[in-house]
């Protein structure tokens, strides 16, 4: 007879283990987005301080969403707008308490920086609160359109001025009226975007992102870029800031004298001439460097003008008379140009960077010997072609490639590798998360955009009287007045 307690069949396990239960996968994704904004709260935070104490700037970065998109492998839109969000969170108390506790998400958060102010912050956050973070797009954009009325629409008299500041640069101060003023700003994008950026774009003159338009197609992320506004390109364009529209003001300054001195009669009235001795282009100090009939510019500065431009000799005598002048020459060929591009991809070559608007750049500076070849040029941007120069980083040219170091001799890596995660995603943080901290207490209903709108300006309404009461109150308490109440 067979006993069953004494031989008992082995215990087969399965080759895969069962699915969790729906209930509980749908538990675990929603607590794991409330970690997630918490975390990325704490993310804005750390990226605030280090873009407030420019620790950027010490790898060469023209600013921290550069640096961003290089150490942090983001996209340079996504950057950007991280960059704005960190920066607002510093003066928005209120939302960021929200967004630390897992109560807000990033979407929602990136939304609300685009209208609140200190003063109306808790109001929008108590808004917000229901709304889905697509409804909270349509609210945020409705919002800025209803407090764009009231913008101040007199036509200004226009004007230039201009002067030389006490360290030789120059400030410009325009007015113009709407129209024309959209016309200079056209040209301006035009020229940090060619062919990127619609004409009269003139919504956002202070370099935030707009909102996308409505979400149309259901699962669509509120990280989905506007259709119209993305261009019909493999790249997002840039938006423009006040660095880069600087820098477009400056070529569109060159495109037309270029333009200009190649029909004119005389070109060298087309010309911004630098006046040199051979000591300053040498690089050594001391020497007599200034622009033509202006102020005086570094060594430094001429190094990097004397890599992309025509340089003649003039020959004076001891009073200072020209007795001589020579011909121009060192400047690259146009094949030489061709192939520059060619070989570093039309791209600055410092890393992290991506720009198109290329110098050639002499590795070893043309004053101490360095030929116009194309072994000895690299491209780069006007912002790294100053830094090259002036703040002592350094080019080491190898077998397939050149080698940037910082000043204290540190090799700047093209593709940083991101370290390695350590810990769980909630020790990151110290807020409390449950599965239904970030779902919006949102039943199915439509917003109602234009009630939403009215509240949000009634309340706002309110505030300010009560703000303006206690004001008063408080200044008939100080001069010794009976606290009766005005306001009735």
């Amino acid at each position: 007879m067979f006993d069953s307690s004494v031989a008992q069949a082995p215990e087969v396990l399965p080759d895969n283990p069962p699915p969790k239960p729906l209930e509980r996968l749908e538990a675990e994704i929603c607590e794991l987005a409330g970690h997630l904004a918490a975390a990325t709260c704490q993310f804005l935070v750390l990226l605030a301080e280090f873009d407030a104490r420019e620790g950027w700037a010490e790898w060469g970065s023209p600013s921290c969403a550069a640096w961003l998109s290089w150490k942090c492998a983001l996209a340079s839109g996504t950057a950007r707008e991280h960059v704005r969000v960190a920066r607002l969170l510093r003066v928005l108390p209120a939302i960021r308490v929200e967004f630390a506790a897992g109560r807000l998400s990033y979407a929602k958060v990136r939304a609300l920086t685009r209208i609140a102010g200190p003063e109306t912050e808790a109001g929008l956050v108590e808004m917000a609160a229901p709304m889905t973070a697509n409804q909270l797009e349509r609210f945020a954009r409705a919002h800025r359109k209803v407090t764009g009325i009231d913008d101040e629409q007199a036509r200004l008299r226009r004007r230039l001025s201009w002067r030389l500041d006490d360290d030789g640069c120059l400030s410009i101060s325009v007015r113009l009226p709407p129209e024309d003023g959209a016309t200079v700003l056209s040209a301006l994008r035009a020229a940090v975007q060619p062919a990127a950026e619609p004409v009269g774009a003139l919504a956002d003159q202070r370099g935030d992102q707009a909102a996308g338009q409505e979400q149309r197609k259901a699962g669509v992320s509120a990280e989905t870029p506007d259709p119209s506004e993305t261009p019909a390109g493999p790249e997002r364009p840039a938006p423009a800031t006040s660095s880069s529209l600087a820098d477009a003001l400056v070529e569109i300054a060159e495109s037309f004298i270029a333009g200009k001195s190649r029909s004119a009669d005389n070109p060298d009235i087309y010309h911004v001439i630098v006046h040199a001795d051979p000591a300053s282009l040498a690089g050594q100090p001391g020497g007599r460097c200034h622009v033509d009939d202006g102020p005086a510019v570094s060594t430094e500065t001429l190094q990097m003008l004397a890599c992309d431009s025509l340089v003649s000799w003039m020959r004076h005598d001891a009073r200072g008379n020209v007795i001589d002048v020579g011909r121009r020459h060192r400047v690259p060929s146009p094949a030489l140009r061709r192939a520059l591009r060619e070989r570093d991809r039309c791209r600055c070559r410092f890393p992290g960077c991506h720009n198109r608007r290329t110098d050639a750049h002499h590795v070893q500076a043309w004053g101490q010997g360095g030929r116009t070849c194309l072994s000895n040029l690299a491209s780069l941007c006007r912002y790294h072609h100053r830094l090259i120069h002036k703040y002592g980083y350094r080019i080491k040219v190898r077998s397939g490639g050149v080698d940037f170091y910082s000043p204290n001799g540190t090799l700047i890596e093209n593709s940083p590798p991101l370290p390695e995660p350590e810990g769980q995603l909630a020790g990151r943080h110290d807020a409390e998360i449950t599965p239904t901290t970030i779902t919006p207490h949102w039943y199915g209903e439509r917003l109602d955009l234009d009630y939403a709108i009215a509240v949000c300006f009634s309340n706002q309404r309110i505030q300010q009287e009560r703000r303006s009461k206690a004001a008063h109150l408080a200044t008939l308490a100080s001069e010794g007045l009976a606290s009766e109440d005005p306001w009735g």
